[in-house]
């Protein structure tokens, strides 16, 4: 299994309780049923709290500013991956989710990478 990681920042037009209710409720369902069309195996988000934890973490490493949240998606390959984003619906789909995202994103401002598990015990 691979993961696409995307850490993201919120559009700079809406406060963070706005982008958590459009990613939440709009971009997430739109992302699940879709979901299928590119392969994907399963779909987390991770919303940042209002916390002073972060400012405390941040201030403690010297650290850039959290993310407002971090969605990640899992694939059985990176070849899998690539298929399904390569046919006429899962560029379609792409296309759409691009799209969607720029009603909540700051993709200036997020980051986007696979990674490969290494889970520890």
């Amino acid at each position: 299994m691979i993961k696409f990681v995307m850490c993201l920042t919120r559009h700079p037009n809406i406060s963070r309780a706005e982008f958590r209710d459009y990613w939440m409720n709009k971009h997430g369902p739109f992302f699940m049923r879709n979901a299928e069309v590119m392969g994907a195996k399963k779909y987390v988000q991770s919303h940042t709290l209002d916390s002073p934890l972060n400012e405390a973490l941040k201030q403690s490493r010297d650290m850039l500013p959290e993310y407002d949240g971090v969605a990640e998606v899992w694939f059985e390959s990176a070849e899998a991956l690539m298929e399904g984003m390569s046919t006429p619906e899962g560029q379609k789909l792409g296309a759409a989710l691009l799209e969607d995202e720029k009603n909540f994103v700051d993709h200036s401002k997020s980051s986007a990478f696979i990674v490969e598990e290494h889970e520890f015990n």
